[in-house]
């Protein structure tokens, strides 16, 4: 992030990290990174409709999947056409319900290890009785190394800030700053989350069948817990396929000006990059 970063800001140009390797090392190399990095968002983009629409049949569940995939898609599409002010201004509010959300269990959860709040089925405090009883990893580091490859696709997605440099409005302020406070973000929303649910939730009962949000949500007792974080989830799928198109125009816009994508590509704009002929 750093190196990208330092790169963003003395190069701000729109598409980022593939403009480099072209400028830096051989236009087939920036060529080849463009492509690979379109792919891997375009054949994504495909994943976060379907999941879309699979979160909608929560509330939806005669409706079909397909449907509801089609209307995210044409909306995600609709964001990223006319202007990258939308693009932004969709990406603030997502965010926003991102982190109110985050901020939300972090306050709620720290409550509950110290016993303000009462939990379902349990006497007491929980306190740090989850972490400590069994010991460190006491099902051994399988579970670490097989969770990594969750974690790491998750965080997929950092490098957008580079990208978006071409763009932005003084990048050379901007960007730092983002970056800077990359951290603090981790530890703040990631790390304080993650500990809290750790401490409310006895590993023997975590599972893949509910989401441990709702599940220490419902510990807690709180109402529609699970409406409301199927919410934030749908909030976070399509704020992902937003920043998904919006990623893979920017690798593939630039190629499309040289003339070596003869597709309906990207064209720029005063606003941004269009779908049009290029």
């Amino acid at each position: 992030m750093l190196c990208l970063g330092e790169l963003s800001v003395a190069m701000p140009y729109t598409g980022s990290f593939h403009v480099y390797a072209k400028n830096l090392l051989n236009p087939a190399i920036g060529f080849t990174v463009a492509i690979l990095y379109w792919l891997t968002w375009t054949i994504a983009l495909g994943s976060e409709f379907t999941a879309a629409g699979i979160i909608m049949r929560h509330w939806f569940p005669s409706v079909p999947v397909w449907i509801w995939s089609l209307v995210f898609m044409i909306l995600i599409f609709l964001s990223n056409f006319f202007s990258v002010k939308i693009f932004a201004e969709s990406e603030f509010w997502f965010a926003a319900v991102k982190i109110a959300a985050i901020v939300a269990f972090i306050i709620l959860g720290g409550l509950a290890v110290v016993g303000v709040i009462p939990l379902k089925g349990s006497q007491g405090a929980p306190g740090l009785t989850n972490l400590t009883k069994d010991g460190w990893f006491p099902t051994g580091f399988g579970g670490v190394f097989t969770t990594m490859l969750t974690v790491n696709f998750a965080f997929s997605g950092t490098e957008l800030i580079g990208i978006t440099a071409g763009e932005a409005k003084e990048p050379e302020k901007t960007l730092p700053k983002a970056i800077h406070t990359t951290l603090w973000r981790l530890i703040i929303f990631f790390i304080c989350s993650i500990f809290f649910m750790a401490c409310l939730i006895p590993y023997k009962q975590a599972g893949v069948t509910e989401s441990p949000f709702v599940h220490v949500f419902n510990m807690m007792g709180i109402p529609f817990a699970s409406d409301l974080m199927n919410f934030v989830v749908l909030t976070a799928i399509i704020s992902a396929g937003n920043s998904g198109l919006y990623a893979s125009t920017r690798c593939s816009g630039p190629w499309a000006m040289r003339g070596l994508f003869q597709l309906f590509l990207p064209k720029p704009t005063k606003e941004g990059f269009r779908p049009s002929p290029c």
